[in-house]
């Protein structure tokens, strides 16, 4: 099953955060983004993020797949205080080929991925002919403002 993992930290080591996705599904990945700097979205009154999007080849199903991330999110000391607030470790699920779902605890594709920047560059970073609900998320990306988001260039 291949899935689109939406990844993002604005709280501690960000960088370390993210990189603890990076290396679960490393034997699973089949392209990653560069990470990227952006700013909150919903809730504004908080640091800014990094993101990422990693394409991965799993055997699990799109259940067990949340499940996963969420036991990331859970090693990560995740505390949901609030709807969209700050955070150690957030891992969502974009898009699962061949997958809708409208389960409340999992909405496929997501439903908010089509108007994220934060998700939608990231994604097109690691797949340029990307798509989204049948449109090219490039397409996507040209009715957004992602002006805000900026590769994060290496260190050392």
């Amino acid at each position: 099953m291949r899935a689109v993992l939406s990844i993002g930290s604005n709280m501690e080591d960000r960088r370390a955060l993210l990189q603890t996705v990076f290396d679960e599904f490393a034997a699973e990945t089949v392209a990653a983004s560069p990470v990227y700097a952006t700013p909150p979205w919903g809730v504004t009154d908080q640091g800014d993020f990094l993101n990422a999007v990693l394409i991965v080849d799993v055997e699990e199903g799109p259940l067990e797949l949340l499940r996963r991330g969420q036991k990331l999110e859970e090693a990560a000391e995740r505390v949901r205080v609030r709807h969209w607030g700050p955070r150690t470790l957030d891992v969502d699920i974009v898009q699962v080929d061949g997958v809708i779902s409208k389960d409340p605890e999992l909405i496929l594709p997501h439903p908010y991925a089509h108007e994220r920047a934060f998700v939608l560059v990231p994604w097109l970073a690691a797949n340029p002919h990307a798509e989204l609900n049948g449109t090219p998320v490039s397409e996507l990306i040209a009715s957004l403002d992602s002006t805000e988001v900026a590769a994060v260039k290496e260190v050392g």
